[in-house]
């Protein structure tokens, strides 16, 4: 158990959390939400002890072992990848060392031989002789493959040592495990994998995400974090997402009796509680869901970002994309090849493809940005597009206007006046003397509410999307999810964002360095389906 009591933290005059109480149990894990800036790393360093808090406590069941995510990429460089993830378990590697030191010995003694003993035997407890193998399995279930298991951590890509520091965190099966961002670099199969084993693990799990698909299949809590405080919700983050914007809209609905508001939250509990997923989960959530106490939905204080699209300065006509023979090649290195497909009005279509250096390319030949390509394609006359690259650095640097004066470029009305552009940027949550702000101290996420803006003002009527959901918060990447939902035109996008691929697109195309994969199908349907699976590993061979 995790006990925190009377838990605050300040810098200098501001105040990023105070009068914290909250309570840890085994096996639940706890999706810890909140704004970008709120503090969610910053309460699990305190947890983790590596960052001191300015008053309370922090408190644990005695003999509990912790594991933690490391952020560090560059620590365990000179370690071996086996032996790095079986550091994770920091007092079996100690011992494992210390005996191996002892037998290495020339000059043996007869004390050596005692403690030989001592640690053969505390060695044999903690499963030692079996910690290579695990150590092992943990990392082929991450997608790291044996010939990799003896290579130096510092001999291996980033990718591969994310995944590397994640089985350290892992190993050994600890009693708290904290994980800051976990799914970050992985790919579809090994998040699936990582959910199905935190569904079922028996500890207690902080983690924190900005992937709702991931929280809403281990969580069986929530901690939002908002406004400096702190309150722990049962159910996951869709459970808690719907259930305050429910509580907010009866506490606008002032006229609306009690008993029906009662009943009206029952229902939704009841619902959520029938919808309870992920096995071994599912029965303790469902338990938990059905003994919540209804004074313990509130309306939520988050702020939502209007992202809206549907004001298009034309309706698209039938002729909309018409793609050729596309293929790219960098470095003799194959992107895609030979990519023909048409698209048809209403189409939302996901671009997968085996890394982001593929979508990317694909997206920069439609937009024009690049002329280095084989093949063709072309736009419909009445076809309008509002872009949004992965790297938005191009739209920034070197500007020093005001988002007022920045946003007024990209605005196609001719009565785009002061008091119209501090309009979609509120849409964006940028109020007051914020719209003075300067383009050259913009923070990620704010870029990105400036593109919005930026795309909103275009008035398109087709939507490019590479990775849209980076740098954003969870407020973000929700107010975007339905802004696509209801934009009536057509969109090609990539994210990594799982619910949003899932209810946004009615088709999937993957790039491939041997052709196109085509499907008129959901997200779910498309990785789940052995078709594609078998056509999958034919066009990678």
């Amino acid at each position: 158990m995790i006990n925190i009591s009377n838990l605050s933290l300040r810098f200098g005059k501001r105040v990023l959390f105070e009068d914290v109480n909250l309570k840890f149990t085994t096996g639940n894990c706890y999706g810890i939400i909140g704004a970008n800036g709120a503090g969610k790393s910053t309460f699990l360093k305190i947890i983790s002890g590596e960052v001191d808090q300015s008053t309370g406590s922090v408190s644990f069941t005695p003999g509990e072992r912790m594991a933690v995510l490391s952020q560090n990429h560059y620590q365990f460089d000179e370690f071996t990848v086996l032996e790095t993830v079986m550091m994770g378990h920091a007092e079996l590697y100690k011992i494992m060392k210390e005996k191996d030191a002892i037998y290495m010995k020339e000059d043996f003694t007869d004390e050596d031989g005692e403690r030989a003993g001592e640690l053969e035997s505390l060695f044999a407890e903690m499963d030692g002789w079996n910690a290579e193998s695990n150590a092992a399995t943990l990392l082929s279930n991450l997608g790291i493959k044996e010939d990799v298991h003896y290579k130096l951590v510092s001999e291996i890509d980033g990718n591969q040592k994310v995944r590397v520091l994640l089985a350290q965190a892992l190993f050994g099966k600890p009693d708290i495990l904290i994980l800051d961002e976990p799914t970050n670099d992985l790919d579809i199969n090994t998040i699936a994998w990582l959910e199905d084993f935190l569904a079922s693990y028996e500890a207690i799990v902080l983690v924190v995400s900005h992937d709702r698909h991931f929280l809403d299949a281990v969580c069986t809590h929530t901690v939002d974090i908002d406004f400096g405080k702190m309150s722990i919700y049962t159910g996951n983050y869709s459970f808690w997402y719907e259930s305050s914007q429910l509580a907010l809209k009866q506490r606008a609905d002032q006229n609306k009796k009690t008993e029906d508001k009662v009943k009206e939250l029952q229902e939704f509990i009841r619902r959520f509680s029938a919808n309870a997923s992920k096995s071994k989960q599912a029965t303790s959530r469902k338990k938990a869901l059905d003994k919540i106490n209804l004074d313990e939905i509130k309306p939520s204080n988050r702020k939502y970002p209007a992202i809206m699209f549907n004001t298009m300065s034309r309706e698209p006509g039938d002729q909309i994309l018409q793609v050729e023979g596309l293929s790219k090649t960098v470095n003799g290195e194959v992107f895609f090849k030979d990519i023909n497909f048409m698209i048809n009005k209403g189409d939302k279509i996901a671009v997968l493809g085996p890394n982001s250096l593929v979508t990317s390319a694909f997206y920069d030949i439609l937009a024009g940005r690049d002329a280095d390509y084989e093949g063709n394609f072309k736009w419909g006359i009445t076809i309008s597009i509002a872009d949004m690259p992965m790297d938005n650095a191009e739209f920034f640097e070197g500007r020093t206007d005001n988002l007022i004066e920045w946003l007024r470029d990209y605005a196609v009305q001719e009565d785009a006046d002061e008091q119209f552009i501090r309009g979609f940027l509120g849409k964006m949550l940028f109020s007051g003397e914020e719209v003075l702000k300067k383009c050259s101290v913009l923070s990620g996420g704010e870029k990105m509410r400036c593109m919005f803006s930026r795309q909103m003002l275009q008035q398109a009527n087709f939507l490019l999307f590479d990775e849209p959901t980076n740098h954003l918060d969870l407020e973000s990447i929700t107010a975007l999810n339905n802004g696509l939902q209801d934009f009536r035109g057509s969109i090609l996008f990539t994210s990594r964002d799982h619910e949003l691929t899932q209810t946004v697109a009615n088709r999937i195309i993957e790039l491939t360095p041997k052709g196109i994969i085509d499907k008129l199908m959901s997200y779910d349907e498309y990785i789940n389906s052995d078709v594609v699976k078998a056509q999958r590993e034919e066009m990678y061979k």
